[in-house]
């Protein structure tokens, strides 16, 4: 897997030792460019599948934020399709994390589409594993497949 970095201040090597334990994304490069906003930091990534390469934005300049990670949905009662939304806010306080959550989150669209083949707009299940995982050192397929899983639901006792 190629990692290049086009963001100032961080070489191709600094890119790569921030993803160690992280798994591999196949045959697809990554790429860490620099995202410039106007009124304040957040978070962007995408996976483009036709020219297999994975793109990872890291707000410039950098200073810490705090972005809402919706990880779960649930369907509400009544008439028409509403939700209850399931977030918690993330703090970002270097862009090692920001590096580490963007990958995980885009390599889990890349795991579903590329590994799984499925359709890869599961953004629930992809903020899920992400969330769950990018602080940790070591991460796995097998913690993607747990991020995939719906917990049962606990059975009323009478």
């Amino acid at each position: 897997m190629v990692i290049r970095s086009d963001l100032d201040g961080m070489t191709d090597a600094e890119a790569r030792r921030t993803l160690v334990g992280l798994p591999r994304a196949g045959d697809y490069e990554v790429v860490v460019k620099p995202l410039r906003y106007r009124s304040s930091p957040h978070l962007a990534a995408r996976c483009e599948f036709e020219e297999r390469r994975i793109v990872l934005q890291v707000p410039v300049p950098f200073r810490p934020f705090k972005e809402p990670v919706i990880y779960a949905a649930r369907r509400k009662r009544g008439h028409g399709i509403r939700f209850a939304w399931a977030s918690e806010s993330v703090s970002f306080r270097q862009r090692r994390e920001v590096l580490r959550f963007l990958y995980c989150h885009e390599w889990m669209h890349w795991y579903l589409h590329e590994e799984l083949g499925k359709k890869s707009a599961a953004e629930t299940a992809c903020d899920r594993f992400a969330l769950r995982n990018f602080r940790r050192p070591r991460v796995t397929t097998a913690d993607a497949d747990a991020a995939l899983r719906r917990r049962p639901r606990r059975q009323a006792t009478a």
